[in-house]
Formats: C-alpha cells, structure tokens, sequence
C-alpha cells in the first residue's frame, strides 16, 4: 500500500509541476503542487532537474509495485504448497546491483551540473549585501553609492488590497531584469537564511561570515521569499520581497532611493530596533 500511495503522489506531483511550467506567480498560490514557476535561469534548470528525477523515481516505483504484485499473485500459497529454498541467483544479484548503480550515475551527472551552475558565481553587472537580523532584514547597495535600508514585515492589519500576507515588507528589494546580480549574505546575531524559491535560491546568512550567490531576473514582478532558518520567536515574520524593475527603471530607483536612504559609512546610520 505504501509504494501504491508512493506511486501515485508522485505521478500527480509530476503531472501538476509539468501543466504549472509556463504560468507565472511571484509567490507560492492556496493548494500548490511541485515548484513555483521559474523567475531565472537557475531555477529553470532546477524544474528540470526535478522533473527528471520525478520521472526516474516514478517509473521505480511502478516496476517495484508490478514485482509486488506478480511476486504476490505468482508465489501465493495455495500456487506453491511447497515453497522454493533457492537463495542466490547470480544474474538478478548482477542486475540489481547495476541498474540502481547506473540510474544514481544518470541522476549524478545533471546534479553536479546543476551545483555547478549555482555555486560558481560568473561575472556580475552588480552587487547587493543581504543582512539578516533579528528579526528583519537589512540590505546595502555598495555600487550605488552604498546606501542601505531595513525592510519590516507589513503587519497583517496594515496590508492593503493585493499585498501577501506575511510576504510584504514595507521597503522592497528593487533589482534590474536581464542582470546578473551578485547578492552577499551574512548576519548579525544569529543564523538566518536567505531564500527566494521562484529564483531557486537559498544561502545560510552567518554571524561573522559573507556568503554569496548570484541571480538573474528574467521578467519584471514582484518576487517573494521568506527566512528558511530557524533563527527566534519571529522567525516567521522576516520575509524577503524583491520587485524587479527593467533597467531604466532601476537606473531611476537608484537616484531617488540614493536620497531616500542613508549610506553606510555616514555617521548618523543607525540600525533600526524594533
């Protein structure tokens, strides 16, 4: 029964991730099934990485439920009053030996492709510093006149008509479509980690340590990630909002943020407590 349930949440979980592959949403949708749809480049290849290995696993799980099956209905007692003593048969030990060896092989080399991919960060047109606190988030633009900002939680009862529950902030993260953006990520007291599914990116943000990741918006939206580390009692109240502008846009962003904002080395800087 268990490899029959398996079996089936897999088939639907891959029928529902392949259907869900062209629509567009910025945050995760009541009732979803498999990925959200790709914002970038990684994340492209990691629906297809999934989808892949969705196929591999559903198909095993078919061929083991048919072996259960066939060995229930072949093999059942009143079939074989006198049941077989054999113990080894060399040519089935050779095969389930290989094929399991030669499907993690086929998984292996689209995998370290994948982690290739999204590990090495490639030339960058920009970078933005990410810092994670209890419990909001802090971000820098150091190209752009290194000027900063926190971005709070809406609370639930300042939302207005369209914004997400739990995913709005009241500064977004306003970032350049057809970029390739270096983001660094650390933190101040403890662990956070910096997420954003639709962009198929997730990095710990560590006291005393700058990780990085790079991404690339391909359409301009707004984009939703949250915290995936547990990090305090309100853990679940820091999310990230990105909103991707074109570049001209962006260009105008910059100008007024960069009198919006303070920059980092000015003196009267301080980081908001709340």
């Amino acid at each position: 029964m268990r490899w029959l349930l398996a079996c089936l949440t897999g088939t639907i979980v891959l029928a529902a991730s392949l259907a869900g592959a062209d629509a567009i949403a910025a945050q995760p949708e009541p009732w979803q099934l498999g990925l959200q749809p790709a914002a970038s480049p990684l994340m492209e290849r990691v629906i297809s990485f999934h989808n892949l290995v969705m196929v591999i696993i559903t198909l095993i799980c078919l061929l083991v439920l048919a072996l259960l099956l066939y060995a229930a209905f072949k093999f059942r007692a009143d079939k074989n009053p006198t049941p077989s003593k054999r113990t080894h048969n060399t040519l089935l030990e050779v095969v389930w030996t290989a094929v399991p060896v030669l499907i993690l092989v086929i998984i292996a080399i689209p995998s370290f492709r994948l982690l290739y991919y999204a590990d090495v960060v490639p030339d960058t047109d920009m970078t933005i510093k990410a810092i994670g606190r209890q419990w909001y988030w802090t971000y820098e633009y150091p190209d752009h006149d290194n000027f900063t900002f926190d971005a709070f939680m809406i609370p639930e009862d300042e939302l207005e008509p369209g914004m997400q529950r739990l995913l709005e902030t009241d500064n977004r993260v306003v970032l350049p479509t057809n970029t390739n953006i270096k983001v660094q990520v650390t933190a101040s007291d403890v662990l956070h980690s910096w997420a954003m599914p639709s962009m198929g990116v997730k990095i710990d943000a560590v006291p005393g340590r700058l990780n990085e990741i790079w991404i690339h918006i391909n359409e301009p939206g707004v984009y939703y990630g949250q915290c995936s580390e547990l990090c305090g009692v309100l853990h679940a109240f820091m999310p990230i909002t990105i909103e991707a502008v074109e570049p001209d846009a962006f260009v105008a962003w910059v100008e007024e943020a960069q009198t919006m904002f303070a920059r980092v080395d000015d003196p009267g800087t301080q980081v908001a407590d709340r």
